[in-house]
């Protein structure tokens, strides 16, 4: 018997005015699942974790919180009462409390002792035993944001949100920040939802993710089936850089492309196939049909840009130690194991 999911959210829509900001939107996290939300600035991120929090209310649709009906567009729970913890780009301290003073601010309902206790045990969690009494001011960016974190989690939330909480801060920190999060979200068992904009901060955070667009979830799947099996040209495109080949149809199962066959029998239509810069190799050669339009150093990897014969561009990811100039005449195909997938318009 599975558990109950700690949120589910059937047909929740949303409109300011002429703008449709969630439309018809479902979804579920499970029991201590980190789900990463990823899409474009504008796509109804933030607004559905506001539905869900309760600082706005749906237009339609069910919201429930492990079973719980928390809205349903006629009645709403209000905030305090939904068990949603909420972590913010901002951090949100308060800035006159100190730090062992903003973690204990949601323990309200326990006594002197057990709210001391809990607290030093976040601050424990956190990495900063050292820093209950000092302010807001006083703490760098990921010191504030983890300060956050253990506030949001000490009242042992059935749900955490948490809102692009690492861009403000620099690339370094950002990672160091994100795995420690990550790491003490699931240690502590606690369901949350992770909205990013960041595609490899998404593949890394999420046992899932969702990808949205314009107020819809396009797909949900694992990092790997998204970034590897996306279903459409938008989720293809959005996770990560990708080429896409005209496909000529051979039946119902097979198509081909200048790189090779493709299989369409996953799709039932597919209108495109898509190739990764990892699943294109090349060899110079003086009668080959493509030539490298563009070259980009990336530091361990050079990225080419390949023009084929049709005049569709390919990318082409190589060893630092491959250098080829562009003009270059090449032959491209696949790399060996790896194959295109076919994606829908």
């Amino acid at each position: 018997m599975n558990p109950t999911p700690a949120l589910q959210l059937t047909g929740v829509s949303k409109r300011f005015g002429a703008t449709v900001a969630l439309d018809a939107v479902d979804l579920d996290v499970a029991d201590r699942e980190v789900l990463a939300l990823v899409g474009p600035s504008g796509c109804g991120k933030s607004t559905l974790l506001r539905v869900v929090a309760g600082l706005i209310g749906g237009d339609a649709g069910v919201v429930r919180l492990g079973g719980v009906v928390a809205d349903d567009s006629s009645s709403r729970l209000d905030p305090e009462r939904r068990h949603v913890g909420l972590v913010f780009q901002e951090h949100a301290l308060f800035p006159h409390l100190t730090v062992g003073e903003n973690i204990a601010f949601g323990l309200s309902g326990q006594d002197r002792r057990a709210r001391a206790a809990a607290r030093d045990r976040w601050l424990e969690l956190v990495g900063l035993p050292g820093y209950r009494r000092r302010y807001p001011h006083e703490l760098s960016g990921g010191e504030r944001q983890r300060v956050a974190l253990a506030r949001a989690l000490a009242p042992h939330p059935g749900l955490v949100l948490l809102d692009e909480p690492f861009a403000s801060l620099d690339p370094n920190l950002r990672q160091q920040i994100r795995i420690e999060v990550v790491a003490l979200l699931r240690s502590t068992g606690t369901p949350a939802v992770f909205v990013t904009h960041d595609q490899t901060e998404a593949m890394a955070v999420g046992d899932r993710v969702a990808v949205m667009r314009a107020g819809r979830i396009e797909q949900t799947g694992s990092p790997v089936e998204v970034f590897h099996q996306p279903r459409t040209r938008f989720v293809a495109g959005f996770m990560g850089e990708a080429a896409f080949l005209p496909i000529t149809t051979i039946d119902e199962r097979t198509g081909r492309t200048e790189l090779g066959p493709v299989d369409l029998s996953p799709m039932g239509g597919a209108a495109v196939a898509m190739a990764r810069p990892d699943d294109v190799t090349f060899r110079p050669a003086d009668d080959g049909a493509a030539v490298v339009t563009g070259v980009e150093f990336r530091g361990a990897t050079w990225c080419y840009t390949l023009r084929l014969p049709s005049g569709t561009e390919v990318t082409s990811t190589q060893s630092h130690l491959v250098r080829v100039e562009p003009g270059r005449c090449v032959e491209v195909s696949l790399v060996p194991g790896h194959r295109l997938v076919p994606v829908t318009a």
